[in-house]
């Protein structure tokens, strides 16, 4: 029997130390997600920007900006014309569209890792979007570095009228998964307790 597999179960290799040779990371008895998306894959989320949405997001916030929440002050005092969205609740609408991206490939029970956001990148709200726009994302993957772990995709939010709101980057680091919890001695059945 080989090194390493006894009882039926398969070799693993620590995904954070370098891969046995000629094994690629990602590669080997389980599959990496990295090894299903694809650049060029795309996704998109709408949604009609309303009351509710503002409000119950400065509520979460703590943004109560007249900006967000005073209508009688953005039509006498600005050139918008009325309540515009935060910023930030586009950012959580472009979060929606990157968890589309993965929802068909977190629930494989042969992944060795699985997807966490890393972060945004070079966010930029170009037009405000007014209560009652419909704003569309589009998040379309870009590259897929399997060697580190990671994936980035492109990010364009556009109006109702197709005027580019915000543009972003996205990216994915791909972890490998922990093993399942042990129960301490304890829990376990029959377990002495003194």
């Amino acid at each position: 029997m080989p090194a390493g597999q006894g009882l039926g179960k398969p070799a693993r290799w620590n995904r954070a130390a370098t891969p046995p040779a000629g094994v690629e990371r990602g590669c080997g008895l389980g599959k990496s997600g990295l090894d299903v998306v694809k650049v060029g894959d795309r996704y998109t989320f709408a949604r009609t920007v309303g009351e509710s949405d503002v409000m119950l997001f400065a509520g979460l916030t703590g943004d109560f900006s007249d900006t967000h929440v005073n209508e009688q002050y953005m039509r006498q005092r600005s050139s918008v014309g009325g309540r515009i969205a935060h910023g930030a609740l586009l950012i959580g609408y472009m979060s929606t569209a990157s968890t589309m991206s993965i929802a068909h490939v977190i629930h494989d029970d042969d992944l060795t890792d699985f997807p966490v956001s890393a972060g945004y990148d070079r966010i930029r709200f170009l037009r405000p979007v007014l209560l009652g726009d419909t704003v569309t994302v589009h998040y379309v993957v870009e590259t897929v570095d399997k060697a580190g772990g990671r994936s980035i995709a492109g990010i364009e939010v556009s109006n109702q009228r197709g005027e580019l709101v915000a543009v972003g980057r996205h990216v994915m680091r791909w972890t490998r998964k922990l093993k399942a919890p042990v129960s301490p001695p304890s829990a376990r059945v029959g377990a002495r307790r003194s």
